[in-house]
Protein backbone atom coordinates (compact mmCIF):
# COMPACT_ATOMS: atom_id res chain seq x y z
CA UNK A 1 0.00 0.00 0.00
CA UNK A 2 1.14 3.17 -0.68
CA UNK A 3 -0.06 6.95 0.29
CA UNK A 4 0.62 10.61 -0.92
CA UNK A 5 0.16 13.58 1.44
CA UNK A 6 -0.18 16.95 -0.25
CA UNK A 7 0.89 19.48 1.98
CA UNK A 8 0.70 23.38 0.81
CA UNK A 9 2.77 26.09 1.11
CA UNK A 10 2.34 28.62 4.12
CA UNK A 11 3.85 31.78 5.06
CA UNK A 12 4.63 33.77 8.44
CA UNK A 13 1.11 35.16 7.94
CA UNK A 14 -0.72 32.18 7.27
CA UNK A 15 0.48 30.52 10.60
CA UNK A 16 0.31 33.56 12.86
CA UNK A 17 -3.50 32.74 12.92
CA UNK A 18 -3.17 29.02 13.13
CA UNK A 19 -4.05 26.83 15.70
CA UNK A 20 -2.68 23.93 17.81
CA UNK A 21 -4.61 21.59 15.62
CA UNK A 22 -4.02 23.83 12.48
CA UNK A 23 -0.56 23.97 12.43
CA UNK A 24 0.23 20.16 13.38
CA UNK A 25 -2.54 19.41 9.99
CA UNK A 26 -0.07 21.46 7.81
CA UNK A 27 3.28 20.60 9.06
CA UNK A 28 3.32 17.38 11.36
CA UNK A 29 3.63 13.98 9.96
CA UNK A 30 2.70 11.32 12.41
CA UNK A 31 4.16 7.52 12.17
CA UNK A 32 5.93 8.04 9.28
CA UNK A 33 6.64 4.19 9.18
CA UNK A 34 3.85 1.52 8.88
CA UNK A 35 4.88 -1.63 8.36
CA UNK A 36 4.01 -2.55 4.58
CA UNK A 37 3.63 0.51 3.65
CA UNK A 38 4.92 3.16 1.75
CA UNK A 39 3.48 6.50 3.49
CA UNK A 40 5.07 9.69 1.61
CA UNK A 41 4.30 13.47 2.17
CA UNK A 42 4.75 15.90 -1.20
CA UNK A 43 5.21 19.57 0.21
CA UNK A 44 5.02 22.44 -1.95
CA UNK A 45 7.90 24.10 -0.02
CA UNK A 46 10.55 23.40 -2.68
CA UNK A 47 9.05 20.32 -3.85
CA UNK A 48 10.44 17.90 -1.78
CA UNK A 49 8.85 14.64 -1.37
CA UNK A 50 9.65 12.57 2.29
CA UNK A 51 8.42 9.65 4.16
CA UNK A 52 9.11 6.20 5.29
CA UNK A 53 9.34 2.91 3.51
CA UNK A 54 8.67 -0.33 5.55
CA UNK A 55 8.66 -3.72 3.42
CA UNK A 56 7.26 -6.78 5.68
CA UNK A 57 6.21 -9.50 3.42
CA UNK A 58 6.53 -8.70 0.29
CA UNK A 59 8.74 -6.24 -1.56
CA UNK A 60 7.56 -1.96 -2.27
CA UNK A 61 8.43 0.01 -4.93
CA UNK A 62 7.56 4.24 -4.66
CA UNK A 63 4.89 4.43 -8.22
CA UNK A 64 4.75 8.22 -8.80
CA UNK A 65 4.10 9.18 -12.61
CA UNK A 66 1.15 11.05 -13.46
CA UNK A 67 0.83 12.40 -9.84
CA UNK A 68 4.18 14.04 -10.77
CA UNK A 69 3.72 14.53 -14.74
CA UNK A 70 6.36 12.26 -15.68
CA UNK A 71 6.25 8.05 -16.76
CA UNK A 72 7.94 7.28 -13.60
CA UNK A 73 9.22 8.35 -9.61
CA UNK A 74 12.87 9.50 -10.47
CA UNK A 75 12.47 10.82 -14.48
CA UNK A 76 13.27 14.16 -13.11
CA UNK A 77 13.95 13.55 -9.42
CA UNK A 78 16.96 12.70 -7.16
CA UNK A 79 16.84 10.64 -4.25
CA UNK A 80 18.50 9.86 -0.56
CA UNK A 81 17.47 7.04 1.44
CA UNK A 82 18.88 5.99 5.31
CA UNK A 83 17.44 2.91 6.99
CA UNK A 84 17.07 3.19 10.14
CA UNK A 85 15.21 -0.52 11.15
CA UNK A 86 16.53 -4.04 10.26
CA UNK A 87 18.58 -5.51 7.57
CA UNK A 88 17.09 -5.48 4.46
CA UNK A 89 18.38 -4.22 0.57
CA UNK A 90 17.59 -1.77 -2.45
CA UNK A 91 17.34 -3.00 -5.59
CA UNK A 92 18.35 -0.21 -8.11
CA UNK A 93 17.52 -0.69 -11.63
CA UNK A 94 18.30 -4.70 -11.07
CA UNK A 95 21.15 -4.23 -8.60
CA UNK A 96 20.46 -5.72 -5.24
CA UNK A 97 22.36 -3.75 -2.04
CA UNK A 98 22.02 -4.96 1.33
CA UNK A 99 21.30 -2.26 3.73
CA UNK A 100 21.71 -2.13 7.45
CA UNK A 101 20.56 -0.16 9.97
CA UNK A 102 22.55 3.61 9.47
CA UNK A 103 23.57 2.48 5.55
CA UNK A 104 22.71 5.38 3.24
CA UNK A 105 22.36 5.66 -0.96
CA UNK A 106 22.20 8.53 -2.91
CA UNK A 107 20.17 7.87 -5.83
CA UNK A 108 20.11 10.14 -9.47
CA UNK A 109 17.66 11.19 -11.60
CA UNK A 110 16.79 8.40 -14.73
CA UNK A 111 16.61 5.87 -12.04
CA UNK A 112 13.73 3.55 -13.43
CA UNK A 113 13.20 0.80 -10.45
CA UNK A 114 13.96 1.19 -7.09
CA UNK A 115 12.45 -1.77 -5.02
CA UNK A 116 12.96 -1.92 -1.40
CA UNK A 117 12.66 -5.18 0.74
CA UNK A 118 13.44 -6.65 4.76
CA UNK A 119 15.42 -9.45 5.50
CA UNK A 120 12.83 -10.06 8.01
CA UNK A 121 9.21 -9.03 8.74
CA UNK A 122 9.29 -9.28 12.33
CA UNK A 123 12.15 -6.69 12.72
CA UNK A 124 11.53 -4.74 9.27
CA UNK A 125 14.08 -2.46 7.89
CA UNK A 126 13.01 1.46 7.99
CA UNK A 127 13.74 3.48 4.88
CA UNK A 128 13.74 7.28 5.59
CA UNK A 129 13.71 8.44 1.97
CA UNK A 130 13.90 12.61 0.68
CA UNK A 131 13.51 13.24 -3.14
CA UNK A 132 14.08 16.53 -4.81
CA UNK A 133 14.07 17.66 -8.15
CA UNK A 134 16.82 17.29 -10.13
CA UNK A 135 18.29 19.44 -13.51
CA UNK A 136 21.39 16.84 -13.37
CA UNK A 137 22.24 13.19 -13.38
CA UNK A 138 24.74 12.13 -11.00
CA UNK A 139 26.39 8.42 -10.08
CA UNK A 140 24.51 6.17 -7.63
CA UNK A 141 26.43 6.30 -4.17
CA UNK A 142 26.12 3.28 -1.33
CA UNK A 143 27.00 5.34 1.85
CA UNK A 144 28.10 3.46 5.01
CA UNK A 145 27.86 5.21 8.42
CA UNK A 146 31.52 3.97 9.29
CA UNK A 147 32.97 5.98 6.13
CA UNK A 148 31.56 9.14 7.18
CA UNK A 149 33.51 11.45 9.64
CA UNK A 150 31.17 13.25 12.04
CA UNK A 151 31.04 16.75 12.66
CA UNK A 152 31.49 16.91 17.18
CA UNK A 153 29.79 19.52 18.03
CA UNK A 154 28.11 21.50 20.93
CA UNK A 155 28.68 20.85 24.67
CA UNK A 156 27.05 19.06 27.81
CA UNK A 157 26.85 22.40 29.70
CA UNK A 158 24.42 23.58 27.18
CA UNK A 159 22.28 20.70 26.79
CA UNK A 160 23.39 20.10 22.71
CA UNK A 161 26.58 17.67 22.55
CA UNK A 162 25.52 15.35 19.12
CA UNK A 163 27.32 14.18 15.81
CA UNK A 164 25.94 15.54 12.70
CA UNK A 165 26.69 12.78 9.88
CA UNK A 166 26.65 13.70 6.36
CA UNK A 167 25.20 11.38 3.75
CA UNK A 168 24.06 13.76 0.84
CA UNK A 169 26.72 16.16 0.95
CA UNK A 170 29.30 17.32 -1.40
CA UNK A 171 31.69 16.04 1.05
CA UNK A 172 30.01 12.16 0.55
CA UNK A 173 28.89 12.13 -3.22
CA UNK A 174 27.25 14.80 -5.88
CA UNK A 175 23.89 15.23 -6.14
CA UNK A 176 21.94 18.41 -7.75
CA UNK A 177 20.30 19.81 -5.10
CA UNK A 178 19.52 17.28 -1.91
CA UNK A 179 21.24 16.83 0.98
CA UNK A 180 20.79 14.88 3.60
CA UNK A 181 22.20 13.38 7.01
CA UNK A 182 21.78 12.02 10.15
CA UNK A 183 22.18 13.76 14.04
CA UNK A 184 22.52 11.56 17.10
CA UNK A 185 22.12 13.13 20.66
CA UNK A 186 24.52 12.76 23.41
CA UNK A 187 23.03 10.97 26.47
CA UNK A 188 22.24 14.41 28.58
CA UNK A 189 21.60 16.39 25.45
CA UNK A 190 18.64 17.74 24.72
CA UNK A 191 18.66 20.82 22.35
CA UNK A 192 19.14 19.62 18.06
CA UNK A 193 19.99 23.12 17.35
CA UNK A 194 20.63 26.06 19.88
CA UNK A 195 21.76 28.67 19.21
CA UNK A 196 18.93 28.22 16.35
CA UNK A 197 19.28 29.41 12.84
CA UNK A 198 17.64 29.98 9.34
CA UNK A 199 18.60 29.48 6.14
CA UNK A 200 16.05 31.23 3.90
CA UNK A 201 17.91 29.80 0.52
CA UNK A 202 16.62 26.15 1.76
CA UNK A 203 13.54 24.48 2.98
CA UNK A 204 14.17 21.17 5.55
CA UNK A 205 12.81 17.96 7.06
CA UNK A 206 13.15 16.43 9.92
CA UNK A 207 12.49 13.12 11.05
CA UNK A 208 12.82 12.16 14.91
CA UNK A 209 13.14 8.64 15.99
CA UNK A 210 15.34 6.39 18.44
CA UNK A 211 12.82 7.99 20.70
CA UNK A 212 10.92 6.12 23.80
CA UNK A 213 7.35 5.70 22.97
CA UNK A 214 6.35 8.39 26.04
CA UNK A 215 9.12 10.43 25.26
CA UNK A 216 8.63 13.87 23.09
CA UNK A 217 10.73 16.97 21.35
CA UNK A 218 9.21 20.42 21.55
CA UNK A 219 10.07 21.36 17.48
CA UNK A 220 10.39 25.22 17.35
CA UNK A 221 9.12 26.69 14.17
CA UNK A 222 8.29 30.12 13.01
CA UNK A 223 9.72 33.52 12.56
CA UNK A 224 12.12 34.39 15.27
CA UNK A 225 9.92 36.90 16.99
CA UNK A 226 6.80 34.79 17.10
CA UNK A 227 8.02 31.34 17.16
CA UNK A 228 5.39 28.39 17.67
CA UNK A 229 5.74 24.76 18.63
CA UNK A 230 4.84 21.16 17.86
CA UNK A 231 4.89 18.64 20.12
CA UNK A 232 6.47 15.26 18.65
CA UNK A 233 6.96 11.55 19.30
CA UNK A 234 9.10 9.00 17.71
CA UNK A 235 8.82 8.32 14.14
CA UNK A 236 7.40 11.66 13.76
CA UNK A 237 8.77 14.05 10.63
CA UNK A 238 7.74 18.18 10.21
CA UNK A 239 7.95 20.46 7.32
CA UNK A 240 10.23 23.19 7.91
CA UNK A 241 9.81 26.13 5.31
CA UNK A 242 12.69 28.52 4.45
CA UNK A 243 11.72 31.56 6.36
CA UNK A 244 11.36 29.30 9.37
CA UNK A 245 13.36 28.71 12.56
CA UNK A 246 14.06 24.98 13.16
CA UNK A 247 15.13 23.60 16.44
CA UNK A 248 14.04 21.37 18.99
CA UNK A 249 14.34 19.99 22.54
CA UNK A 250 13.56 16.70 23.77
CA UNK A 251 12.80 14.80 27.02
CA UNK A 252 15.63 12.80 26.92
CA UNK A 253 18.27 12.49 24.19
CA UNK A 254 17.13 10.74 20.47
CA UNK A 255 18.30 11.26 17.04
CA UNK A 256 16.75 12.47 13.91
CA UNK A 257 17.78 12.87 10.38
CA UNK A 258 17.42 16.09 8.46
CA UNK A 259 17.11 16.67 4.12
CA UNK A 260 17.46 19.89 2.70
CA UNK A 261 16.94 21.69 -0.61
CA UNK A 262 16.65 24.72 -2.66
CA UNK A 263 18.92 27.71 -3.75
CA UNK A 264 22.28 26.12 -2.95
CA UNK A 265 24.42 23.14 -0.95
CA UNK A 266 26.15 25.11 0.95
CA UNK A 267 25.95 23.23 4.77
CA UNK A 268 27.17 26.56 6.21
CA UNK A 269 24.74 28.79 4.81
CA UNK A 270 23.08 30.06 7.75
CA UNK A 271 22.02 33.26 9.66
CA UNK A 272 22.54 31.97 13.59
CA UNK A 273 20.50 33.35 15.96
CA UNK A 274 21.02 33.95 19.62
CA UNK A 275 18.64 32.42 21.99
CA UNK A 276 17.93 35.92 23.10
CA UNK A 277 16.51 37.08 19.70
CA UNK A 278 13.76 34.48 20.51
CA UNK A 279 10.16 35.55 21.26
Amino acid sequence: MQSLDIRHAHGPADIARFTTEELRQEFLVEKVFVPGEIKLTYTYHDRMIFGGVTPTDAPLEIVLDKELGVDYFLEIREMGVINIGGPGSIEIDGQREAMVKQDGFYIGKETRHVVFSSDDPANPARFYIASAPAHQKYPNVRINIADIKPIETGEGLTLNERKIYQYVHPNVCQSAQLQMGLTMLAPGSAWNTMPCHTHARRMEAYVYFDMDEEARVFHLMGEPDATKHLVMGNDDAVISPSWSIHSGVGTSNYSFIWAMCGENKAYTDMDVLPASALK
